[in-house]
């Protein structure tokens, strides 16, 4: 039985599978123009699976030799250059002997070169440039992992390939493809020495095109999901397809691991159909277990060029004075959307501060029942009250341990409302970019909740804030609107700060807190 691919590249014969994701006319035409180019995505994306895909549709076709290899067995040599090359000499030997067995002078070259462990700097040049001059075809080469070489080993990798260049595709390969996280037209690189000198490197400056592999469509989503139901009997709701995508945007592991939650862990009834209600319980426990995919991804937000834009996100701020370079880091890793300032997917918009504020919840005390009344209502206005009392407590011991500072107030909420909703609601997350305010609904039972965050920053930031509660509640038909205002005035004592009302704006009741 096929099932969804939730860990490692995608076998067409055991997992489900969308094909052709990469727009082969497009590859074809840089292979036919003897052009070097980088293909990027976010790790577990797809990248090796579609890569290798292109590579045997290229040596059925007949008319290139093509090859995959992953340059990671190399990351563990880090600067040292002739570990470096005996890594990528022995990846080559695997490769070839699993991709192209019949090229036995290539395979000879390599075996008689590994005999010494420690191999010439030039070893992978005299290779590439014997390789290419006794094969009857030209050369088609795909490097994934590439950004996983650092410093003096990139630098050495890519001028060796740069070396060769004006040979191909006689003497070298014709094409090149790196793979990575990374869009970089330009590898700009320094070693250590060279940061000293002030010298900055342009060591691959042929590159002609930096292609993205994107997420899947509504419609890719549509059939990966549909092949379950064609294989098993398993159907799924129309609704569950569209959640489906809602939540996790296309990103491919997301897509795979949330099927994979509903049919393979949550249900293994093939008779049970997959509706939203099933996918939403999924979504959860993909976000409490934080599965590799996910660990990797919130590692990153304690790195300075993340942490600076994420935190601007979630705060509400406006985010376009940052370096262009760490916008699009931020955006290569898959963190944010491709365009405009959003999180990439709703499953991260929950992620990220609940990852963010792990720490703080397991210190919040509070217990669900002490804001349930007899009938099961969720009590809003008890439970802000008691968080206003323990962000006055607190804000300054748990804002020294984050380095959020823009968002810690809207964190520090959020891992307060995380710890009672857990008993049994939901927090939607809206971050207004660029209008300084965070939009909660909290959905207890048959209660919608707004929940709207502002920094106070002037005069003007309550009437601001009631106008924007009033617009949200009308958008999220919720009766129930409160309006907290951080005042972050360091001189101000607390008294001073701290106040609720409840005022009527536009015929709706907000309740208005001060803090």
């Amino acid at each position: 039985m096929k099932t969804f691919c939730i860990a490692g590249p995608i076998l067409p014969g055991d997992h489900y599978f969308i094909p052709k994701r990469l727009p082969w006319e497009k590859l074809d035409d840089l292979l036919d123009q003897k052009l070097y180019y980088v293909l990027h995505a976010p790790r577990q994306s797809g990248k090796t699976t579609a890569v290798l895909e292109y590579t045997r549709y290229l040596n059925a076709q007949g008319k290139y030799t093509a090859l995959y290899l992953t340059t990671e067995p190399a990351h563990v040599a880090h600067n040292d250059i002739e570990r470096t090359v005996y890594w990528l000499l022995s990846q080559f030997e695997t490769e070839i002997s699993k991709q192209l067995s019949d090229q036995e002078e290539a395979l000879a070259f390599l075996r008689d070169a590994l005999k010494n462990k420690f191999v010439q700097e030039n070893a992978l040049y005299r290779f590439l440039f014997f390789w290419a001059q006794i094969n009857t075809k030209p050369l088609a080469l795909f490097f994934d992992e590439i950004d996983g070489l650092v410093e003096k080993s990139l630098i050495f990798f890519l001028k060796q390939m740069r070396t060769g260049y004006p040979s191909r595709p006689a003497l070298f390969p014709q094409s090149v493809c790196l793979i990575g996280v990374r869009s970089l037209q330009d590898y700009k690189l320094q070693s250590i020495e060279e940061k000293e000198k002030g010298v900055l490197l342009s060591p691959f400056n042929i590159v002609a095109d930096s292609l993205l592999l994107r997420n899947f469509t509504s419609e890719q989503v549509r059939s990966l999901y549909l092949q379950h139901t064609e294989e098993t009997g398993q159907a799924f709701t129309e609704e569950a397809l569209n959640f489906a995508y809602e939540v996790t945007q296309g990103q491919p592991w997301l897509v795979n691991a949330l099927a994979y939650q509903a049919c393979f862990r949550d249900t293994t009834n093939r008779s049970v159909e997959i509706t939203r209600s099933l996918l939403e319980k999924a979504k959860e426990q993909l976000i409490l277990r934080r599965d590799t995919h996910i660990d990797a991804l919130v590692d990153r937000l304690n790195e300075p060029r993340v942490r600076g834009i994420i935190d601007a996100i979630l705060s509400g701020s406006e985010p376009a004075s940052f370096n262009p370079d760490d916008i699009q880091y931020v955006r290569d890793l898959g963190l944010v959307k491709e365009y405009g300032w959003e999180i990439a997917n709703p499953i991260y918009q929950q992620v990220i501060p609940r990852a963010l504020t792990h720490v703080m919840q397991e210190l919040i005390r509070e217990q669900t029942v002490s804001y349930i009344d007899a009938s099961g209502k969720l009590i809003v206005p008890k439970l802000l009250e008691a968080f206003t009392q323990f962000f006055r407590e607190n804000s300054e011991s748990f804002g020294s341990k984050i380095e959020y500072n823009e968002s810690f107030p809207h964190l520090l909420l959020m891992a307060f409302l995380q710890k009672i909703i857990n008993g049994g609601g939901h927090i939607h997350r809206e971050y207004a970019v660029g209008r300084r305010r965070l939009d909660l609904l909290v959905l207890w039972k048959q209660q919608k909740i707004v929940i709207e965050l502002k920094i106070k920053y002037g005069e003007d930031t309550l009437s601001k804030g009631l106008e924007q509660t009033a617009v949200y509640m009308d958008i999220a038909g919720s009766e129930e609107g409160h309006l907290l205002i951080f005042d972050r005035t360091p001189s101000k004592p607390w008294d001073e700060k701290i106040s609720n009302e409840l005022i009527t704006y536009q015929s709706k009741k907000i309740h208005v807190w001060t803090m």
